[in-house]
């Protein structure tokens, strides 16, 4: 499978957002905490922490059991919860059965209590069914717990507390507008794509280790809309196609999503996106693999005694693990299982620097951390670096979720123990050899990067030529930019000369970089020169020689953003929630001198440019490598918009399956929808 070429530096943004709103990193400007009682604003700036954090005890407690708990936190911070009769009546039915479920003479007899003073007269007003179902439940009194063959062994099962808990986080979101930090949304949207796609084109994908792991199948049930007297509202059906085609809902699932989202169609998007459940602990070492080779985080000021272990989903009975203060102690307490170095740098000479891992994958599930093994022989680690040590004074530290329970008053958690650390002060590592040399390499200092790396490693250019001719076009065009021409063609005739000599295909960039010479000199590099694009692409050829692979988030951003581009080609139109989710802003790479460079040499997908974030409407035309001559011709004839709406709805398909039919029968929706009927 191809991929697609990543704006790494709106990635970064992006994950810095999220590590901040679930106070994963220390930062001075932490995310506010909006009231509970007053929602916060529906936008993506992820300000709901604290609103989070109680919805999630909320569903914890009734997750064990615990109803008694549930609804004093209700009563406390959401009390409009208890004022629906439907949700009330599913909690005391709940508490009912828990009850029971204690076994005691004593507690029976609070049963029976509860069910007059509080279920029955409740029954009578919730929803029309809930009479019978009162009466349903009333067999528990029979049937034992462990009797699974009883009418009522549903009622009993230990999967109605996760049910409720779901439904509750449900309309919890949605009221407070507590919704996940942009990124997670991002990675649930792209991940539930990237797999349709991959199952409606019978392709096996490349990261399915990941993403089945990562994005469970369960989702939360989905919030309630509000009862009316009054007839509903009718919604676009643009909309309601949107919506039910973009997180896979049936028609009337995603009229009542709207129906809760009071007919926003990005409130109700965002609201089904957070029903889609991910493991949390996975994600969070996930990004705290990706901070660390990016630079954002330290790396080895700290080795934490365990390992993560992610553990599979378990079947039946939700596991939670969003949610999951367990997996969250669990990734609290994990090891850096990234690669560290800790070799003194004034014992290098004559040796090898070995890597030193603090711990090894105990099965195949802990292949979260994608720190080589293998080692350039002719690698050696610097005496002296002093270059990015401000850059590395300003980097965050990662504190996990271990502490973040702090913040709700008078609620108890199980505690994680205490982390046994232990400080990494014998050197620097190679993480910040790698993280220092992207560093320079991004703001422009080609000559130190290009000293730095013979350093290390003499042979790298030898094997990488184009790395270098990208690094002394930066050189060349620095020195333009400074008026000094002949420093400047002196680095043309010394490197970038020979180097298109032996590679005729930088004979085209060459040229154009010797143009700079007829620019002003002010303007040499105002030619839109990516330097994040070289910078990390420096870091991940080099990185490789030191036995650091790329983190596994890379792959897995590169293949779902190129499946999302293909995914809406199909639809012939663009994504509407793309800009919600600032996946436009991750497909925006700067396709200047040196991206064509890389494209026109790279042995690797990293630097392809083959794969855009174009998309075209149901009116365009298909790009020359779109399709055949035949398909061209029946865009153009389904050129009407309603027409496509109108199959999908009536005939509940996919937008790409409505095209095909539309265009087998020249655009006319009515033909399609009596043929099929016929």
């Amino acid at each position: 499978m191809d991929s697609s070429p990543v704006n790494w530096e709106a990635l970064d943004a992006l994950i810095i957002d999220f590590a901040k709103s679930e106070n994963l990193i220390e930062d001075s400007s932490p995310p506010s905490s909006p009231s509970l009682t007053s929602p916060s604003s529906p936008s993506l700036s992820s300000s709901s922490y604290r609103s989070r954090l109680i919805i999630l005890q909320i569903r914890r407690s009734l997750e064990a059991g615990n109803i008694d708990a549930a609804v004093d936190l209700l009563r406390a911070q959401a009390p409009f919860v208890l004022e629906d009769q439907r949700l009330l009546f599913r909690l005391q039915k709940q508490k009912f059965i828990e009850l029971l479920r204690k076994g005691t003479t004593e507690d029976r007899g609070f049963a029976i209590d509860y069910l007059r003073k509080s279920l029955a007269p409740c029954a009578l007003n919730a929803y029309p069914e809930a009479y019978e179902e009162f009466k349903h439940v009333l067999l528990a009194f029979i049937y034992d717990e462990n009797d699974q063959t009883s009418p009522v062994a549903n009622e009993w099962a230990e999967k109605r507390r996760y049910e409720i808990a779901g439904l509750l986080t449900s309309v919890l979101r949605a009221h407070l507008h507590a919704y996940n930090p942009v990124f997670s949304m991002t990675l649930r949207y792209l991940i539930s794509i990237h797999k349709g796609f991959c199952f409606r084109e019978g392709i096996l994908s490349p990261i399915s280790n990941l993403t089945e792991r990562l994005l469970l199948e369960e989702r939360d049930p989905p919030a309630i809309p509000e009862e009316s007297l009054y007839e509903a509202q009718p919604f676009d059906e643009v909309d309601i196609q949107a919506l039910a085609h973009a997180v896979e809902l049936t028609r009337q699932g995603a009229i009542d999503s709207l129906r809760v989202a009071k007919g926003d169609l990005f409130l109700a998007f965002q609201n089904e996106i957070c029903r889609m459940r991910l493991d949390a602990a996975m994600l969070d070492e996930l990004v705290r693999e990706y901070c660390i080779y990016r630079g954002i985080v330290e790396s080895g000021v700290q080795t934490l005694s365990e390992p993560l272990k992610v553990n599979p989903p378990e079947s039946g009975c939700c596991s939670s693990r969003e949610c999951s203060f367990d997996a969250d102690c669990s990734s609290a307490k994990r090891s850096n299982s990234e690669t560290s170095a800790t070799t003194d740098p004034s014992s290098v000479q004559g040796t090898d620097a070995e890597l030193r891992y603090a711990s090894e994958p105990a099965n195949n599930l802990e292949d979260c951390s994608t720190s080589g093994s293998h080692q350039s022989e002719n690698s050696r680690l610097p005496r002296n670096r002093s270059h990015g040590a401000g850059e590395r004074s300003k980097r965050k530290r990662w504190r996990g979720r271990h502490d973040d329970l702090d913040l709700i008053s008078d609620i108890h958690f199980n505690r994680c123990g205490k982390q046994e650390v232990v400080e990494n002060t014998n050197g620097e590592d190679k993480y910040e050899i790698v993280v220092g040399i992207k560093e320079l390499a991004g703001r422009g200092m080609a000559a130190e990067v290009v000293e730095e790396i013979n350093a290390l490693d003499p042979n790298f250019f030898e094997q990488n030529p184009v790395l270098l001719f990208q690094l002394k076009q930066v050189e060349f065009l620095n020195l333009v930019g400074l008026g000094e021409h002949s420093g400047a063609l002196r680095v043309a005739c010394s490197h970038l000369g020979p180097l298109a000599a032996s590679d005729h295909s930088l004979l085209k960039p060459l040229k154009e970089t010797l143009l700079a010479l007829l620019r002003p000199n002010e303007d040499a590099l105002v030619s839109g020169l990516p330097l994040h694009v070289l910078a990390t692409s420096l870091q991940v050829a080099f990185g490789k020689r030191l036995g650091i692979e790329e983190p596994q988030l890379m792959r897995i951003m590169r293949a779902t953003l190129h499946t999302h581009t293909e995914w809406f080609k199909l639809q012939m139109c663009k994504d509407g929630f793309e800009s919600l989710l600032r996946i436009d802003s991750l497909k925006e790479n700067n396709t200047a001198v040196l991206t064509a460079v890389a494209a026109s040499k790279s042995n690797t997908n990293s630097c392809t440019l083959g794969s855009s974030q174009v998309t075209v409407s149901s009116t365009a035309r298909l790009s020359d490598d779109g399709g055949s001559p035949n398909q061209a011709s029946s865009r153009d004839v389904i050129c009407d918009e309603n027409a496509i709406l109108k199959v999908m709805e009536f005939l509940a398909l996919p937008r790409a399956d409505a095209i095909h039919l539309l265009a087998q029968y020249n655009g006319n929706a009515e033909t399609v929808i009596q043929q099929i009927f016929a």
